[in-house]
């Protein structure tokens, strides 16, 4: 029983260090919630170990869960809709770019690169004779998934970064 408080307790200081770090550097709690999530993990996780944050726990995953439905909620709610509306063209300009272009550019990579377009035709011309040019390993996936998640993140926080920092009457005023 003491280890569910200890585990709570460390999530609540957690919690709070990214309320304290959003005020700090005038982000959006979301953003630090979603930065210190994961700086814990892998700070905590390569200093003491993964089980440390308690990931199997089920009120972990229950709370894990309905964590990452309110932060998308919040991050939502910090648009203000009359500028949205007034600007909707734009966002989804920017939102249609924000996909295509990582999409484009890493589909790009993989043909030109590292000649996963030859390497696949080879795979299904040889398929028969039971040769595979090029096996898509469980690692590989999970290293080009923290690739676009660690690309994403960076293309995300930058820009709300610097958004941070900006008055928001001269913002509206240049727009």
């Amino acid at each position: 029983m003491t280890s569910v408080w200890t585990l709570a307790a460390l999530w609540f200081a957690l919690a709070l260090f990214a309320s304290l770090c959003s005020i700090y550097f005038r982000v959006s709690t979301a953003l630090a919630e979603i930065i210190v999530g994961t700086g814990a993990q892998w700070a905590l996780g390569t200093l003491i170990g993964a089980a440390v944050l308690g990931a199997d726990e089920p009120w972990i995953k229950f709370l894990a869960g309905a964590g990452a439905i309110m932060l998308t909620f919040l991050a939502g709610a910090e648009l203000d809709p009359v500028v949205f509306r007034q600007k909707w063209k734009e966002a989804t300009a920017v939102g249609i770019a924000s996909f295509l272009l990582p999409f484009l550019g890493c589909a790009a990579a993989a043909y030109f690169l590292l000649g996963w377009g030859v390497t696949s035709l080879v795979n299904a011309a040889t398929a028969s004779a039971n040769l595979t040019l090029f096996l898509v390993t469980w690692r590989l996936v999970i290293i080009a998934i923290l690739f676009s998640v660690g690309l994403g993140a960076a293309a995300g926080i930058i820009p709300a970064f610097r958004a941070s920092r900006m008055d928001p009457v001269k913002a509206l005023r240049a727009a």
